[in-house]
């Protein structure tokens, strides 16, 4: 079954629809799906999907651009919602210099706070960084641990970076980017990342991915982009998911009792 490992159906372009969406999905093939929430409200909506659907995990944090959102107080509550069973990471987390929502160092701070949380409470990292590249990495390899794993969500970065993430045991998000006609960066990282390493999203309701580019996306298009990953490695899409969950489920920590 697909194991989509990074969506936001909190997000307000599924008021319409959510319900029925996420109620098809099982018989679309989707078999697991983690919300993030990157937001304080995009936290509690995630725990309340969580609660309602028996094959929605969470992941919760706060992205770069909503850090201005955190104090003590709000921090004190993110810790103890991460906590809950079915929260299964922080994230997603850290820097994002193509907006610049929020002062760098306000970013970086709160960044490094999350995952020194994440190593306290030992949970999994899901990981935003964009135009951010060298203080990302900088951040990083001051701050991991190996008592716990971490990802690259939506990977954009080169191949030789891609190579260093891997060293550093990390694994990379893969959505609908790698089927667009100028990801040839993207599917150079995909062909030399180990197929164990990669983690299958949607970033829905972003990123969608061709033939359905522009478009609302689900967790029903991941298909496409396991059918593009699967050309680039040589393996059957068949393949391509059932490695991909097996990855998933390894990153998260959800065995097949859970669900």
């Amino acid at each position: 079954m697909i194991f989509d490992t990074h969506a936001h159906y909190d997000d307000d372009a599924f008021d319409d629809d959510r319900e029925e969406l996420l109620s098809s999905l099982k018989s679309a093939g989707v078999g697991i799906v983690v919300n993030s929430g990157a937001s304080l409200d995009g936290c509690r909506r995630t725990i309340e999907l969580t609660e309602k659907y028996p094959f929605i995990y969470g992941t919760l944090g706060v992205h770069p651009d909503e850090v201005g959102e955190l104090n003590e107080e709000t921090f004190f509550w993110l810790k103890e919602q991460l906590m809950r069973p079915k929260i299964v990471a922080v994230g997603e987390i850290g820097l994002d210099y193509y907006w610049d929502k929020e002062k760098r160092e306000i970013q970086k701070e709160w960044f490094v706070r999350q995952l020194r949380l994440a190593k306290e409470l030992k949970k999994p990292v899901v990981i935003h960084s964009r135009e951010a590249a060298a203080d990302t990495m900088e951040i990083l390899k001051a701050e991991v641990s190996k008592e716990i794993s971490y990802e690259m969500h939506c990977y954009s970065y080169s191949p030789e970076m891609a190579a260093e993430y891997l060293k550093m045991g990390f694994y990379l998000g893969i959505g609908g980017v790698l089927t667009f006609k100028n990801a040839k960066k993207l599917k150079e990282v995909v062909e030399i990342a180990p197929i164990e390493r990669l983690l299958l999203e949607t970033d829905c309701p972003y990123l969608a991915p061709v033939p359905n580019r522009g478009k609302r996306n689900d967790s029903t298009n991941i298909h496409y982009v396991a059918e593009e990953l699967a050309r680039l490695k040589g393996m059957t899409p068949e393949e391509v998911i059932r490695i991909t969950e097996e990855n998933a489920r390894r990153f998260y920590r959800i065995s097949e009792e859970n669900v």
